[in-house]
């Protein structure tokens, strides 16, 4: 079988087991060239129906994904999509830093036990460990800022997934543990990962009333509740695209625009889990 082919066969599997998986090359990065100019804005296949959106591109449908790994002839590696069911923890071994080191000091100093979970061992010596996030919590990605050589990978993030051939090796599932379904971020550990309570300026300038911006979330929840069949969950991301972009400017809180909306997409059919999922994905991320 060719590392292509088992490239598939890993991905199909890991579709089985409830994730979204999409192409990438020997360079670990996605291989599909995008059809779009430089600086589009467009979130993913879905929406254009063209491929080459990187993690945009994830998918749990296995004939979508057999079709873009035809895409792909090269494809010798894929990834698994991040964000609201799944976060990586990237543990780096290289030169002086090592990650996993790292990470066993942060236990002892915040008293916390790094759970035993799907470990994923990389062919620099490193490890991928697969957590589970508490429903209605957003992750961001970040690199280095838990600790050194610790890379967090979440919304608009993955991880290349065990079957995979980068440059220096194959990703291999840990011999001691295989494959266990993601536990839960400890507390402690969890609280390393978000950001520090953002403080409101005493005066921001052009800001919204409480009623433009409550205006402002209904209208996207009015989108999301006449959406069809065949639209809602694109409906949904660009709703939750556009109410993101209300909350960084802080008119609304994040809580509620996942409240509001999640709480629409079930109403028109959507599953809860698939809501929050499709919700926490359309915060802008790191893709590495």
């Amino acid at each position: 079988m060719s590392n292509h082919d088992k490239a598939l066969q890993a991905a199909l599997h890991a579709i089985e087991q409830g994730y979204e998986t999409f192409p990438l090359s020997i360079n670990k990065t996605p291989i599909i060239r995008s059809p779009h100019d430089k600086g589009h804005s467009c979130p993913g296949m879905y929406a254009c129906g063209a491929p080459g959106h990187g993690v945009g591109d994830a998918t749990s449908d296995p004939d979508t994904l057999r079709w873009l790994f035809e895409q792909a002839p090269k494809a010798v590696g894929y990834g698994i999509r991040c964000g609201a069911r799944l976060v990586g923890l990237d543990l780096d071994r290289k030169e002086t830093v090592d990650g996993a080191a790292t990470l066993n000091r942060l236990a002892a100093r915040h008293r916390f036990e790094i759970p035993q979970t799907t470990t994923v061992c990389t062919p620099s010596g490193g490890f991928h460990l697969w957590l589970a996030v508490p429903g209605g919590t957003i992750v961001p990605n970040s690199v280095g800022k838990v600790g050194p050589g610790i890379d967090v990978r979440s919304s608009r993030g993955y991880l290349v997934g065990p079957g995979s051939i980068g440059r220096k090796g194959e990703y291999v599932l840990h011999p001691k543990t295989g494959y266990i379904a993601p536990q839960p971020i400890p507390e402690r550990l969890l609280a390393l990962m978000l950001p520090a309570p953002r403080q409101q300026p005493q005066r921001r300038p052009a800001a919204m009333s409480v009623d433009s911006s409550t205006r402002a979330l209904q209208g996207l929840v009015n989108v999301v509740l006449t959406a069809t069949q065949g639209n809602r969950n694109d409906r949904l991301f660009w709703a939750a695209a556009k109410a993101w972009g209300h909350v960084r400017d802080g008119h609304v809180a994040a809580g509620d625009v996942e409240a509001a909306l999640v709480e629409a997409a079930v109403r028109v059919g959507l599953g809860a889990d698939e809501a929050m999922r499709t919700v926490a994905s359309a915060g802008r991320g790191v893709t590495a």
